[in-house]
Formats: structure tokens, C-alpha cells, sequence
């Protein structure tokens, strides 16, 4: 995989976007390899738990930005409410 240098074509950013990232995500699969069966999977699985903040930003990168119900509908809430015995103790009063 070679970048074509063609600094006057229009293409070129979108070009160079598209390799680097087919070129991360082969990397990635490589790595993963190292680690499990999966490649990219357990490349991932791996910097979960290597790099938790990394990882969950990437997450919050590719996770939907709006939540719907089931079928794309209203979200259902449910509420609960727990009955606790009330603990006394002396110092408050």
C-alpha cells in the first residue's frame, strides 16, 4: 500500500483518508492476531482491558448519539422503589 502523493488533485484528502484507515484497521487485524483467532476483535478486546479510557472513548466515538425504544419508538421507563428498615443510630437525631 503506497500513498500516491498528487497534491493538486481534488481526491487526494479523501484518497489518503481511506488508506490510513484501511491501513489501521489491517494493522489492528495483525496485532489481533497476536492475541486470539479473531484478529481486529481481539486486538479490541485486548486494548479494553489494557487501556480502558481509550477504549471507552473510542465506544462513545461509535455508539448511537440518540436512544430509541424497540421498532424506533418512545423509551419505556420504569420506575422501582425499595422498601429498607430504617437503621438508628445515636449520633443523629
Amino acid at each position: 500500500m503506497t500513498l500516491d502523493y498528487h497534491y493538486k488533485s481534488k481526491c487526494y484528502p479523501n484518497k489518503t483518508t481511506r488508506l490510513l484507515k484501511e491501513a489501521v484497521l489491517k494493522a489492528a487485524e495483525r496485532a489481533g492476531k497476536k492475541y486470539g483467532d479473531d484478529g481486529l476483535i481481539s486486538y479490541l478486546e485486548k486494548q479494553a482491558i489494557r487501556c480502558p479510557a481509550a477504549y471507552l472513548a473510542l465506544l462513545g466515538k461509535i455508539l448511537p448519539l440518540q436512544v430509541t425504544g424497540e421498532d424506533g419508538g418512545a423509551i419505556k421507563m420504569i420506575g422501582r422503589v425499595e422498601i429498607a428498615p430504617l437503621v438508628h443510630d445515636n449520633k443523629t437525631d
